[in-house]
């Protein structure tokens, strides 16, 4: 006879780790309650990729696609706003995040050196503490340039929602983060590397619940998953929502993304997923 402690237990062991909206993120981001999440990492458009106008509301399989790049991925939608209003859209979205988020809970947010001046100020008008910037390094296998120096870097605008305690179940946790783009790991235009994520990920402490508003293709949710975290994403492209889903449930199976969409999983799972 099995006790109803068990059974309680199996039910938590069978209850998702994780959940994927599909919709516009600030519409269901005012649908979720109040201080439900213990951390918001995303990476939103930038609505750059220009120095003018003309160039920020150009396509962005345009804007960010290298010349002579052989893999075609969907476009993404929100990434054509002038500097003065995606800095209020920021600010939107961002109060609804502190409103959904836990006291002292961390927010990280993606941009890069045209919006740094903007997300930085956005992220307080949304009403976090700003507490610093993380760099994530690219390497020497970026973009090159010639005659100037390489855009080799990218940001992360972090805080937390008011005060927040020191924590060592979550550690110290190193604001350089060098790491480069592999192909094979990229699955939207401007996705971020998987290892990537699963640094930023820890800032959240174990077992809590991360918040991403714009999960693109997933890759919050995967180093959440991987790194003992549950996961809330939000994203608003068809094709990117179903990728995002097959890359969560290919942790979940325990197999690469590749063997998921081929209908494989492996006989004896993976050493040091």
């Amino acid at each position: 006879m099995v006790g109803p402690r068990l059974v309680q237990r199996e039910a938590e062991r069978r209850e998702p780790r994780w959940t994927l909206h599909h919709g516009e993120a600030l519409a269901i981001l005012r649908s979720m309650p109040d201080a439900s999440v213990d951390a918001v990492i995303t990476d939103p458009p930038y609505s750059s990729g220009g120095f003018t106008r003309g160039d920020r509301t150009a396509s962005t399989t345009a804007k960010y696609t290298l010349t002579g790049t052989q893999i075609e991925r969907p476009a993404f939608a929100g990434d054509n706003r002038d500097q003065r209003s995606f800095g209020y859209w920021c600010a939107l979205w961002l109060s609804e995040c502190l409103r959904v988020a836990k006291n002292g809970a961390p927010i990280a947010v993606f941009t890069d050196w045209r919006q740094l001046p903007t997300m930085t100020d956005a992220i307080q008008a949304g009403g976090w503490l700003w507490r610093g910037v993380v760099v994530w390094d690219k390497t020497e296998a970026c973009r090159p340039a010639m005659g100037r120096f390489a855009a080799q870097c990218e940001y992360i605008v972090w805080g937390t929602a008011g005060p927040s305690a020191d924590r060592e179940d979550v550690g110290c946790l190193w604001g350089v983060i060098r790491e480069p783009v592999r192909i094979s790991d990229k699955h939207h235009i401007t996705g971020k590397p998987t290892a990537v994520m699963q640094e930023l990920v820890r800032i959240c402490p174990p077992g809590g619940t991360i918040l991403d508003p714009f999960a693109g293709s997933g890759t919050t949710g995967v180093a959440a998953l991987l790194e003992g975290r549950s996961f809330v994403g939000i994203e608003i492209v068809d094709e990117y929502a179903h990728i995002a889903r097959d890359r969560i449930r290919a942790v979940e199976a325990d197999a690469s993304y590749d063997e998921f969409c081929c209908g494989q999983e492996p006989l004896f799972g993976r050493v040091g997923t």
